[in-house]
Formats: C-alpha cells, structure tokens, sequence
C-alpha cells in the first residue's frame, strides 16, 4: 500500500509563506484525486484542498486564494504552497487520498504560525 511522507512544515511568521511536500512511496497517478488535510489541537481532521488527475483543483472556503495544490505524478509528490498564513492556519498538515477511503496516514507535518 502507497504511504506518505510529509514535510515542509515549521514556524512561520503571520503572512509568511511554507511550501509542503507529500512524497509517496509508490505511483500516485492511478489516484484520482490527492488532498491535503489539517488537523488543529482540538479540532477534527479536514480537507483543506485536493487535486484530481486531470488537474482540477477544490480548496476549502478558509485557505481559497492562499493555498495552491499541485501534484507531480513522475515524482509521486504533492505540494501544497501556502502564502498569507495567519494563526488559524496553525496545525499538523498530512496529505491522502480524497473522497475516497483513505491509505494509511503518514505523520504529518507541523505548521506554526505566531509571531
């Protein structure tokens, strides 16, 4: 089974930008669609933003116009660029399958944003 490494996170001053990388252990090019997910202290997981294929993006209605998702399927790697960060953007960030069942969860990776 395809698992995921993410990295990329840290800390990171109010309106600074991170780039984060998904790196799967086999093909992701079968795989429709590819998000990113965050997950808050307290807080339930969610999709932050995913990928089909084809190239199609969605991004939920918190990070829309900050954050892009780009997935390279030679590379069997997904990004997620995120600029204009603020403090509710603060969470451990893993990236999966979206929409559908998902794989294994990788470790994920820790964004802080505080000055």
């Amino acid at each position: 089974q395809v698992q995921f490494v993410e990295s990329g996170g840290g800390l990171v001053q109010p309106g600074g930008s991170l780039r984060l990388s998904c790196a799967a252990s086999g093909s992701i090019r079968s795989i429709f669609r590819m998000g990113w997910y965050r997950q808050a202290p307290g807080k339930q997981r969610e999709l932050v933003a995913n990928i089909a294929s084809t190239g199609s993006t969605i991004y939920a209605d918190s990070v829309k116009g900050r954050f892009t998702i780009f997935r390279d399927n030679d590379k069997n790697t997904v990004y997620l660029q995120m600029n204009s960060l603020k403090p509710e953007d603060t969470a451990v960030y893993y990236c999966n399958t979206a929409y559908t069942a998902p794989l294994v969860w990788g470790q994920g990776t820790q964004v802080t944003v505080s000055s």
